[in-house]
């Protein structure tokens, strides 16, 4: 039973990656609202585009390990830093104006705190 929870909290983030890795340029914009920040800090010239290609690819190996059973704490560790990134740069409810939009962010949001919650338990007892 385990394994089959892990593996449907890896679908996600499998489908996601392999999501960003196709079309990361839908993605650069949102994800610039964090990754320069980050890149600033580290005194590092990267492309939003590259980030989210690069985070993309993270999510499907991870995903992959996940579900298979391989590294699971490992895999849940880095799915769980990818995961917030992504939703801090992807669902910020805090900045839509507008509130319909608001609250369709905070809908994802809170979903995603919930996936958080399972790569932590996966984390905790693999």
């Amino acid at each position: 039973m385990l394994n089959v929870s892990r593996s449907l909290l890896a679908a996600m983030f499998v489908y996601g990656g392999v999501d960003a890795l196709r079309n990361p340029k839908s993605k650069a914009a949102k994800a610039a609202t964090v990754t320069e920040p980050l890149t600033d800090a580290v005194s590092m010239d990267a492309d939003p585009v590259d980030l989210v290609r690069l985070n993309g690819a993270v999510q499907v190996s991870a995903g992959l390990l996940l579900a298979s059973g391989h590294l699971p704490r490992l895999s849940a560790g880095v799915l769980a830093a990818s995961l917030v990134l992504t939703t801090a740069a992807g669902h910020r409810f805090w900045d839509e104006p507008d509130e319909r939009a608001r609250a369709q962010q905070t809908i994802h949001f809170v979903k995603n705190m919930s996936m958080l919650g399972g790569l932590l338990a996966v984390v905790k007892n693999p």
